[in-house]
């Protein structure tokens, strides 16, 4: 197979349009990962598997790929269970992370070529958000937590076709969800929550968060 055949669907402009690697010689793809509380189901599983197919064609179209797919072990649903369970969250999200890895072998699933966790990345996500916040681009609501002011980014939502007026839609649809706190608008979404007295101590290395501005 010509890898300059290789065609995937594109949103943005609503027709195929050829793989290429931006450098010439390695597909670089970012996947989304699960978030480890518990075990993921078929229906996580969907995704992963097309993630799988994706790396497989490009790879048997001749190109060589680089894979990375993330570990989500700190989130509301991780603390939440892993002090229902009284485990420490390293040691709950260890272990869920685990029986994910051993479901992907199962199902015969390639391994990313970079597995990251957000734990182990906490500094360069606050590095991320500072800068963000720097370029209004976010803001910090009263509680702390730091939110992306959609707003800002005149793009937003073309990759799907949504105008401002359908993002605002469907995001009052979710007013009540865990990420409202104290946002300026609907449309906006959390970069960063502020830590509640309830979340007791999930780990030491976790720094307060970003910088107010």
């Amino acid at each position: 197979m010509n890898p300059n055949r290789l065609k995937l669907y594109d949103t943005l402009h609503r027709k195929e349009l050829e793989l290429k690697p931006s450098d010439g010689e390695t597909f670089r793809f970012y996947c989304c990962g699960p978030t480890v509380y518990g075990p993921a189901h078929i229906g996580n599983f969907r995704t992963f598997v097309l993630q799988d197919v994706f790396r497989r064609v490009i790879e048997l179209s001749g190109m060589k790929t680089k894979h990375v797919r993330n570990i989500t072990d700190l989130d509301d649903k991780t603390i939440r269970d892993s002090q229902a369970e009284g485990t420490p969250l390293v040691q709950f999200t260890k272990k869920w992370t685990q029986r994910f890895h051993e479901d992907c072998a199962a199902l015969n699933l390639l391994t990313p070529h970079l597995e990251p966790s957000a734990v182990e990345h906490i500094p360069q996500q606050v590095a991320m958000i500072e800068k963000l916040i720097a370029g209004g681009h976010a803001y910090q609501g009263a509680d702390g937590s730091v939110y992306y002011k959609v707003d800002s980014f005149s793009g937003y939502g073309k990759l799907s076709h949504l105008d401002k007026r359908e993002i605002r839609l469907g995001s009052s649809q979710s007013a009540n969800d865990s990420d409202e706190y104290e946002k300026e608008s609907l449309a906006d979404f959390a970069l960063w929550k502020a830590r509640k007295p309830e979340d007791g101590d999930c780990t030491p290395s976790i720094p307060a968060g970003p910088t107010r501005r």
